[in-house]
């Protein structure tokens, strides 16, 4: 099977979890904040973590199976994780300022990519 199968798989498996988290929470702390997310995020980035170790020191997964469970299940569950995984891989590089560029425009760009969308919704639609 093509490996583009395999992460199509893994990232509907990994959306239903996302979703299933996001019921989960809502009932358990209701709405008021996102906490739904931040379980997503924090999981995704330890499970991650977990992925990652065990696959360089334990594991020998083929290249399907790994984008499976972190491009496919964990990519559909939060993309949060694969750029935690790439700020930890410059720190560890040791290239200190590439991993504090990387924060800062990630969380910066994103969050005015975020508003801009939002607002040209708006303005295109607006009555």
């Amino acid at each position: 099977m093509p490996i583009v199968l395999w992460v199509a798989i893994g990232g509907g498996i990994g959306a239903a979890a996302r979703y299933g988290v996001n019921v989960w929470a809502g009932r358990i702390f209701g709405g008021v904040f996102p906490w739904h997310t931040l379980i997503v995020n924090v999981l995704g980035c330890f499970i991650m973590g977990l992925l990652t170790g065990l696959m360089a020191m334990k594991l020998n997964l083929g290249q399907e199976m790994r984008a499976f469970l972190t491009t496919g299940i964990l990519g559909g569950f939060t993309t949060f994780s694969a750029f935690s995984l790439d700020f930890v891989f410059l720190v560890e590089r040791k290239a200190t300022l590439a991993a504090g560029a990387y924060l800062a425009a990630s969380v910066l760009f994103s969050l005015i990519a975020v508003f801009a969308g939002l607002n040209l919704i708006r303005t295109l639609y607006a009555a």
